[in-house]
């Protein structure tokens, strides 16, 4: 078992395209559906395995490209150390006061090295100055937990 992190910030407008973080329905609009509805799918088809976007069900960065994992961990411990790394290097920036406090990010960096030893994914997201959003991620991996037919991204 690995972890692989991602980190992804950008304009809360483009992290709010919901249609582009989720992965395309495994059937296509039947015949005679709207051509807008049409062309949706296949826009969601093509892009959502490439689009840097986080995708809403954190095991699904397993799909998208290599060139978007952040570092990979065999320890679980490793992982949540690059996570409060980055907390560490974004926390001045979060929107929220309170988020930004000594006690609440060392909190989220001890659950994060529990859930990642016992196979699970770890997933936060911050506002930080308007009108921006950041996105951390560690995602367990051979096999995931909650997605074991997915491949692993790396190795």
């Amino acid at each position: 078992m690995h972890h692989h992190g991602y980190l992804w910030t950008g304009p809360k407008e483009r992290f709010d395209e919901e249609a582009l973080r989720r992965p395309p329905h495994p059937e296509p609009p039947p015949a005679g559906s709207k051509p807008e509805q049409i062309q949706r799918y296949r826009e969601v088809a093509a892009e959502f395995a490439t689009v840097d976007l986080p995708p809403l069900e954190t095991a699904y960065w397993l799909v998208k490209p290599h060139s978007l994992v952040r570092g990979t961990w065999d320890e679980a411990k490793e992982a949540a150390a690059w996570l409060g790394e980055r907390l560490a290097e974004y926390a001045p920036r979060f929107a929220s006061e309170a988020e930004r406090g000594t006690i609440h990010l060392p909190l989220l960096v001890s659950s994060a090295a529990e859930r990642l030893r016992a196979g699970g994914d770890v997933s936060h997201g911050f506002y930080l100055e308007r009108p921006s959003y950041l996105s951390l991620a560690v995602v367990t991996c051979s096999p995931n937990r909650s997605m074991p037919e997915l491949a692993c991204s790396v190795r």
